[in-house]
């Protein structure tokens, strides 16, 4: 990975006087960070609508620079990953965001591009019946569609059971955190942050020296939104965190899901008024959450291949399975991430798409999760 590229990211996070929204609008105008640091004392020859106060914050660069050596030096100590966009690892349905973040630093060994992702959040002050939720959840899913990474943010009550139970059945678990990656919060939950790192990971857009400040969490949902192709909300109460998630998934165009709880019972109260106002589907198992997905095909796909696939010969291609296959055609061989990046399709689409041809014969998938065009 270009290590230039990478040093400029982390430095513009660092440039006082940018915010998010303008910092994501000149990586994208100008195609890369580097593109930006270059033009950053001729900033309007290539961005003529560049206000005085962004011309003026882009030539004091040098402190910005200065922390990005030292932030890029404690991560290379100590295992962390810096993954700015243009990084193939870096989370690719976040790139379908308009707020997404322009680097992240991840600790771990779980893809953070999968063939199926979903978030499990919930309310802090769990209750038996919603830990129960989560363990028969991740016990059916284990069964059902076992290529899924569960992702939460290692709170108290539903995040942490999510994480446990997603561990305890075989999943891959991501923590996006509300801190930098050289302290945890809650640090109860250290011993579980442990395991995770080999399977799964902890993740932030955070460098380290944060404080694990309020805002920080809310900042950190629309992340634990944007890597999910789905979110379920376990319990929660009328108002949190979780709601705040679910808000944000719909945003992105993500589907949510809602388990119901009792009337009136307060831990329940977020799922019901959501379920009611159409704002989640309401699910109770997750054969419930796998059907809504579609994603059973995963069970006929293999059903299909202990009786064999018989090649259609002459396969009518739709539009999108013709942009696939022309992608492959030129390279071969990609896996979801790097099609969704090339053929310009979501990735909940794509591997829907995916799963038809393969089923017409026209691709198949490699180890490691590739997908290779049969001429």
């Amino acid at each position: 990975m270009d290590t230039l590229e990478t040093f400029y990211a982390v430095a513009l996070t660092r440039v006082s006087g940018i915010n998010l929204a303008n910092l994501l609008q000149l990586y994208r105008r100008l195609g890369s960070a580097t593109a930006v640091m270059e033009h950053r004392n001729d900033i309007r020859d290539v961005m003529p609508e560049a206000s005085p106060l962004l011309v003026s914050t882009l030539k004091d660069t040098e402190e910005a620079m200065k922390r990005a050596e030292e932030e890029l030096k404690y991560n290379a100590a100590h295992g962390i990953e810096t993954l700015c966009m243009s990084n193939p690892r870096y989370p690719q349905r976040l790139l379908q965001c308009d707020d997404a973040p322009l680097v992240v630093y991840y600790r771990g060994c779980a893809d953070l591009n999968p063939r199926h992702a979903v978030c499990m959040v919930g309310t802090r002050q769990c209750t038996t019946y919603g830990q129960d939720l989560v363990r028969r959840f991740c016990s059916d899913l284990q069964r059902l569609c076992p290529d899924v990474l569960i992702i939460s943010g290692l709170a108290y009550g539903i995040d942490i059971t999510a994480h446990r139970q997603a561990l305890a059945h075989g999943f891959d678990t991501v923590a996006v955190l509300a801190h930098g990656q050289d302290s945890l919060y809650p640090s109860m939950h250290r011993e579980t942050a442990g395991k995770m790192v080999s399977q799964g990971g902890l993740l932030t857009e955070f460098m380290t020296q944060t404080r694990p400040d309020k805002r920080n969490f809310v900042q950190r949902n629309r992340i634990v939104a944007g890597m999910s192709d789905a979110c379920i909300v376990v319990e929660s109460g009328i108002k949190g965190g979780s709601l705040i998630t679910a808000g944000i998934s719909r945003s992105y165009d993500r589907e949510v899901f809602a388990f119901p709880g009792a009337v009136n019972w307060p831990q329940s109260e977020g799922c019901n008024q959501l379920i009611r106002n159409n704002e989640a589907a309401l699910i109770t198992s997750a054969g419930d959450f796998v059907t809504a997905m579609g994603w059973d095909d995963d069970l006929r796909l293999s059903d299909a291949r202990q009786k064999g696939i018989e090649r259609n010969l002459f396969p009518t291609l739709s539009a999108d399975e013709q942009t696939i296959a022309d992608v492959l055609h030129k390279h071969n061989d990609l896996q979801v991430n790097m099609l969704s990046a090339q053929s310009g399709l979501p990735i909940a689409r794509l591997t829907a798409l995916l799963f038809e041809m393969e089923m017409k014969g026209i691709v198949k998938t490699l180890a490691g999760g590739a997908y290779h065009l049969l001429e």
